[in-house]
């Protein structure tokens, strides 16, 4: 009897615990699954504050950073080094922009959404070189029906 009292007294305990964060995996690429060249797979991440972001060198010669211009207020830059795989907590809501300095202008960039993305308009009004432009705004567009399709 005092075990089944045990554990009644200790199961909203174990709901008030919180729930473990997520982590997601994008790989770096050479060629992506659609046959792009240099990539980072999945491109867009959508996660929560407090979620992991590993970013995996699965090819060589990337590394996964964090673009300066495109972080919330108060978040912290990373880089990684190249070759190998780097994992990132991301804490404050917001959008981040991420690319592989190397392949940068050939557009290899991804997007992570944490939480609500408050920082988008600014995001957005950054420039980038060669084909970026092109890749961050597609990124966007999918953001923008992912935000819409909650709503």
């Amino acid at each position: 009897m005092s075990r089944l009292i045990a554990s009644a007294l200790a199961l909203p305990l174990i709901l008030a615990l919180p729930a473990a964060a997520a982590e997601v995996e994008v790989h770096a690429l050479n060629r992506g699954g659609n046959g792009a060249m240099m990539v980072f797979e999945p491109a867009l991440v959508r996660i929560q504050p407090g979620d992991t972001v590993r970013f995996v060198a699965t090819d060589k010669g990337h590394n996964a950073e964090s673009v300066p211009s495109m972080l919330p207020q108060g978040a912290e830059p990373f880089t990684g080094r190249m070759n190998e795989t780097v994992t990132v907590t991301f804490d404050k809501p917001g959008v981040y922009g991420i690319r592989c300095k190397p392949h940068y202008g050939m557009g290899m960039v991804a997007l992570v959404a944490v939480g609500t993305p408050e920082n988008e308009a600014a995001a957005r009004a950054v420039t980038h070189p060669g084909r970026a432009k092109q890749v961050f705004g597609q990124l966007f567009g999918t953001l923008d029906g992912q935000l819409a399709a909650v709503k």
